[in-house]
């Protein structure tokens, strides 16, 4: 929906179609999912749709590419057209055929998807909200968040079925005393999950004591968890209390676990069972309270393999466990995402920026992101920083990318390669050749060929328009 709209049930639509009953075909499709509430306007070709465009607003463009060439208009400048006259709708091509050069071209020349005819309204909605949400709060979002879905859940944003059902797992186990074992890449959230989850519970009165196993040097990590008394050894000037008893009655976060050493990973579990602690240089014991929460990016079990990490202290905490996706994996959250760090880092910095364009989104969604949502922040910073304002354009995000800028110098830099030749192919070609072997398998229908490798077929769309960008 457009910022401000309520409610699915306001959607617009604009139908392009010059044959009455393909037309009726996509009208009964839209109302079977919108039911009547849905405003749609027909026309029978492009030229009529651009005067429409002119005086009216519409979520969405839903045109026949037979009805746009009509008197020898190309392709593409029959969806160059519409999609600069659109004012921010999605522009939904659609086709009787598969014809994989007809979708690239229509892509290319700005649709935001190609549908195959007839289309039925529960594809249809799937595939707009799907877009909606990849191209952010500016264009259209056509179904509705679904009912008890939290889009902004204790400082997390994203409303992807991956995020609710993390949010939904922090409001199960929150109540517990139980310790909860978080694992994920670095910067998908774990110690926004580990406040979440202490925010959410009945220790929410209590204190919130982070503390990372992985920058703290070894020799003092012990008085940095329980705490030393004046004079122990050599720089104890004074008493100290130590994490876990600041802790009290509240949560301790132990963030890197796996970093942590040996012999301070027995004592860990002698306080979680016993829940008394001893400082160094005292003989008294100290009974507390805690619930303990801890995490690591690296895989457990292998570090419990390795014996860098102890298998009775591993499931002495692994009672709770969350995994957090890695932003790659929900790519309906990124430009949600980028859209809050915008809005955020414009504040901070006075500077007045409107949102992304949709060439600018598309590069977002096409990222993989190995920082995460930590990556996409500091990358959002820097348009802010290096930018003066208004819509933040492919040009832009290109510019600020030093990450991406730094690989390819790394690739192309002779003799940069650390890595040995195994004979392996980078994934996105192999990637590639199985698409392109399904494809050669059915004799290049694109639906047949994705409901084979089960994906969507506009994924197959987006990604021959990549290839052949590359290769331009």
């Amino acid at each position: 929906m457009r910022p401000g709209v309520p409610s699915a049930a306001d959607v617009t639509f604009l139908l392009i179609d010059a044959v009455p009953a393909s037309a009726r075909q996509t009208m009964a499709a839209i109302a079977d999912h919108w039911c009547d509430a849905a405003r749609i306007t027909i026309c029978a070709d492009g030229r009529r749709a651009l005067d429409y465009l002119k005086t009216g607003i519409f979520d969405v463009v839903l045109a026949d590419m037979a009805s746009l060439t009509e008197g020898g208009r190309s392709l593409e400048d029959a969806f160059a057209a519409l999609s600069q006259s659109a004012r921010g709708a999605l522009v939904i091509a659609l086709s009787e055929s598969d014809s994989v050069s007809s979708a690239v071209a229509a892509l290319r020349s700005g649709a935001h998807d190609c549908l195959t005819k007839p289309a039925g309204g529960r594809l249809l909605a799937m595939r707009l909200e799907e877009l909606g949400q990849r191209h952010g709060k500016a264009r259209a979002v056509l179904a509705e968040t679904p009912r008890g879905a939290d889009a902004d859940f204790e400082g997390f944003v994203g409303a992807s079925p991956q995020m609710q059902a993390i949010y939904d797992q922090i409001l199960r186990i929150a109540p517990s005393s139980a310790p909860v074992f978080i694992t994920g890449e670095s910067g998908t959230g774990k110690e926004l999950s580990a406040e979440a989850l202490h925010k959410r519970s009945p220790r929410a009165d209590g204190p919130f004591i982070a503390i990372n196993a992985g920058a703290i040097p070894r020799e003092l990590m012990e008085s940095e968890l329980f705490g030393v008394v004046r004079g122990a050894y050599t720089g104890a000037t004074e008493d100290r209390r130590g994490a876990v008893a600041s802790a009290d009655g509240g949560t301790l976060f132990l963030d890197e676990i796996g970093e942590m050493d040996l012999s301070l990973q027995s004592k860990l579990l002698r306080f979680l069972q016993t829940g008394t602690i001893t400082r160094i240089g005292e003989s008294k014991v100290h009974q507390v309270d805690v619930r303990v929460v801890c995490a690591t990016n690296r895989n457990p079990m292998q570090l419990v393999s390795e014996r860098k990490f102890r298998e009775d202290l591993f499931y002495r905490l692994h009672v709770l466990p969350i995994h957090l996706p890695p932003l790659r994996q929900r790519p309906a959250d990124i430009v949600p995402l980028a859209q809050n760090f915008l809005a955020r880092f414009a504040a901070e910095e006075k500077k007045r920026f409107e949102g992304f364009a949709s060439e600018a989104a598309d590069l977002f969604i096409a990222r993989d992101w190995p920082g995460n949502v930590r990556q996409l922040q500091n990358l959002v910073r820097r348009i802010v920083v290096m930018f003066d304002g208004g819509i933040v354009s492919a040009e832009m995000a290109m510019a600020a990318d030093i990450e991406s800028r730094a690989a390819q110098t790394v690739a192309t830099f002779p003799g940069a390669s650390t890595q040995p030749d195994y004979g392996i192919l980078p994934m996105w070609q192999q990637e590639q050749k199985i698409i392109e072997d399904a494809l050669q398998a059915f004799g290049g229908n694109i639906a047949r060929a994705a409901a084979a490798l089960e994906i969507s077929p506009s994924t197959i769309y987006r990604k021959k328009v990549s290839w052949d960008r590359g290769a331009a």
